[in-house]
């Protein structure tokens, strides 16, 4: 039987690598819908290869430029609501739509029972309750493609037992292009120093985040709302190397650790063939060779963004939505050049003293509170926003 993909985000890091293994296993799967924000010459050559039966862009001026390339109308969808006919269609979606915009495409695969191959984090972050009724679902269930949340999954899958049998989760963290830097170099650190991440290939937002360390934070929510563990017993550990992408230590001392060389197709690939193991190798490693595997402790006075991560985890309620959506504002501001890197995290920890308690009980109410989120973040950076 030929599972059916959706590919949201398609024609990003996550979405070229998934498209890449679906091509390895031609008799397992076939792209059933493609998303991306914009008409680009890649995704018309993505709609041209793959014959999806949708095809989701943003707005009706991209959809315009779709058609206006050839591509059927008829295939065409837009927004929110065509992300959420996509999901609930395909038999596996890859939720790899960039930022708090994912949100739709991850409520209508659960709602719907598929498997849900989830590399958007920001919108579980924001909207973990809502996320937390749709996946009662019967057939709904959540793959993470993150590396560490699919290493968490893979460790405990292994092991059993479910959180009652965990002492702690380890997260791993490469510790970014500055992991070694000082206080003072960090005050001059420009967008090109903070793009060059010695481990991964990944999008400028989740580079920027990886730099600061705010990745790890929001991974740090993420697995607690993932597997329900609580913040006190989930952990971040440097390990500049990246091979150990994260490991689960379990009340009898023992600690199991998924290990490989740093590529993505990996998590992407047990995502898509999952409980099965796809018979294609991505990150081996030649333990003969030689393995170096260092670790060491964050440094929270260097990269405050973690402990705020942290701490909007443990308020709960709608803090983690501001702290995903106010990041998002203040990333974008670092990139274009309004604000300096070390003004990323503070520019949050002002917006988080001003957090608005708020219940999460509809998608109202969490579209409300990252609205409100980034309205705050943009009074506070004022004038310094470009455009």
């Amino acid at each position: 039987m030929v599972t059916t993909v959706a590919v949201l985000g398609s024609t990003g890091s996550i979405g070229t690598q998934t498209l890449d293994v679906i091509d390895r296993h031609p008799e397992r799967f076939a792209v059933q819908s493609l998303a991306a924000g914009r008409a680009s010459r890649l995704l018309i050559d993505q709609i041209e290869r793959y014959q999806p039966t949708q095809v989701v862009v943003a707005n009706e001026l991209a959809a315009h430029e779709l058609v206006g390339a050839g591509i059927d109308r008829s295939l065409v969808s837009i927004g929110a609501t065509g992300l959420e006919t996509a999901a609930g269609d395909a038999n596996v979606t890859v939720n790899a739509v960039l930022g708090f915009a994912g949100l739709p495409a991850t409520l209508g695969a659960l709602r719907a029972g598929r498997r849900l191959a989830l590399a958007n984090k920001e919108s579980l972050i924001a909207a973990a309750p809502l996320v937390e009724q749709v996946r009662s679902t019967p057939g709904a269930e959540i793959v993470p493609v993150d590396s560490e949340h699919c290493a968490i999954h893979q460790c405990l899958s292994v092991v059993g037992g479910g959180a009652a049998s965990v002492r702690r989760v380890l997260l791993t963290a490469s510790g970014g292009p500055f992991r070694t830097a000082t206080t003072d170099e960090l005050a001059d650190v420009g967008v090109e120093d903070a793009l060059a991440h010695p481990t991964w290939s990944m999008g400028p937002k989740i580079t920027i985040d990886s730099s600061t360390l705010m990745n790890k934070g929001l991974e740090v929510i993420e697995a607690h709302a993932l597997f329900g563990i609580g913040f006190d017993a989930i952990e971040v550990v440097v390990h500049p190397q990246s091979i150990v992408h994260s490991m689960v230590e379990f009340v009898d001392g023992s600690t199991i650790a998924q290990l490989s060389m740093p590529d993505m197709r990996l998590p992407i690939s047990y995502a898509l063939g999952y409980p099965e193991r796809l018979a294609v190798a991505f990150g081996p490693v030649d333990f003969a060779g030689g393995v170096e595997m260092t670790f060491e402790a964050p440094d929270l006075e260097r990269f405050p963004a973690l402990e705020l991560a942290y701490e909007a985890g443990r308020i709960g309620g709608a803090a983690p939505a501001w702290l995903s959506g106010s990041n998002e504002v203040a990333v974008e501001a670092f990139l274009t050049g309004a604000i300096g890197w070390r003004a990323i995290a503070e520019t949050v920890a002002a917006v988080l003293e001003r957090y608005e308690p708020d219940p999460l009980d509809s998608l109202d109410a969490v579209l409300h509170a990252d609205g409100r989120a980034r309205d705050v973040t943009r009074a506070i950076l004022g004038g310094r926003l470009v455009g």
